[in-house]
């Protein structure tokens, strides 16, 4: 199903009655999915409820904020085990100086049973955050300070924790981060499209591989971003798994032959194309050592790319009962082409 043929479906809110005839009894995926697929308009707040649901399209597993009740966390893995899914939890970040709350996040995740834990230095894209050279730095200093209590904690609780390239850490830094902290239980969640916002190339991440103990499976697609004399960069939307610039195929391969054991978990976020101000003043203030090779060859890739994808797709417009539908057809459209053209 192409793009047009999603936008007719939001556009009439019928999206969900096509998809449930399209993939009625859908075959059991390999891949999971994360809670991050329905940030912008589902928005689910209960885990069981969420899992009852993936379970429904076929996922083979959940990545989610675990409920913090014990009744809750038990009644989550008791449900998860009957369905023969996994679950993968979130842990927020320790503080250099105080463990306490990642601790008993790691503990609570093998209460419930999860397979690996994701984590993340920020919430925020580095160009936007960070105002000043100087705040970079003083965040660099406190995150590795946090960094460094992680192995230790990993290592002892025995699960494995993957810290997500977030469109903070450029691909250098993270593997260095990873050559110095990285080890059997504390690794990298692969985000496989957030590091081309950062100029970094879309195979770059592998890298990575090495470390890799979460995945988040997605395409991207790219588009340039006003006209060449006023360009602020340019914009970058996840897509449908297949209809993007990533090398799928070679990104999974790469992935499972570096770490057999590693899990793939869907995020396609359903939202209108976020802005990469790349040829601004101010995206450069936290980069003093990238040069322009990573921008020129980005600006490349996009015009190049901007001739031969659709333009990327806008929601936030649209009536809320067809962004539900166009959020769920998503999903659901990446599951099967993962089932089909990936192995998962």
């Amino acid at each position: 199903m192409d793009r047009r043929q999603f936008l007719t479906l939001a556009g009439t809110a019928l999206a969900g009655t096509a998809a449930d005839t399209v993939y009625a009894a859908p075959p059991k995926s390999q891949m999971g999915i994360a809670t991050t697929c329905y940030m912008t308009y589902w928005r689910p707040q209960d885990p069981l409820a969420f899992l009852e649901r993936c379970h429904e399209l076929g996922a083979a597993g959940v990545q989610l904020q675990l409920p913090s009740d014990a009744d809750g966390v038990r009644k989550l893995r008791a449900k998860a085990e009957q369905y023969g899914m996994f679950i993968e939890a979130m842990a927020p970040m320790p503080k250099a100086n105080d463990q306490a709350a990642f601790e008993a996040a790691l503990k609570l995740a093998k209460e419930a049973g999860a397979v690996a834990v994701r984590t993340g230095t920020s919430g925020g894209r580095r160009y936007e955050k960070w105002n000043s050279l100087s705040d970079w730095k003083a965040f660099v200093a406190e995150s590795t300070a946090a960094i460094r209590t992680i192995p230790a904690i990993a290592d002892r609780i025995k699960i494995p924790i993957g810290m997500e390239n977030h469109k903070d850490w450029t691909i250098d830094e993270q593997v260095a981060l990873m050559k110095q902290f990285g080890g059997e239980y504390f690794g990298s969640l692969l985000d496989f499209g957030n590091n081309i916002a950062l100029l970094d190339a879309p195979d770059s991440i592998l890298e990575l591989a090495p470390w890799v103990k979460l995945c988040h499976v997605k395409d991207m697609g790219v588009q340039t971003w006003g006209s060449q004399a006023a360009s602020q960069g340019f914009l970058l939307s996840e897509v449908p798994l297949g209809e993007g610039i990533l090398n799928l195929e070679k990104l999974v391969s790469a992935i499972r032959k570096s770490n057999p054991k590693s899990r793939f978990s869907l995020e396609m976020i359903t939202r209108d194309p976020l802005e990469v101000p790349c040829l601004t003043d101010k995206y450069w203030v936290t980069f003093p050592e990238r040069n322009g090779l990573h921008l020129a060859r980005t600006i490349a890739m996009v015009e190049k790319e901007s001739r031969h994808l659709q333009p990327l797709p806008r929601y936030s417009k649209m009536a809320k009962d067809a962004q539900l539908a166009i959020e769920e057809q998503n999903v659901k459209s990446c599951l099967h082409y993962a089932r089909v053209k990936l192995g998962l």
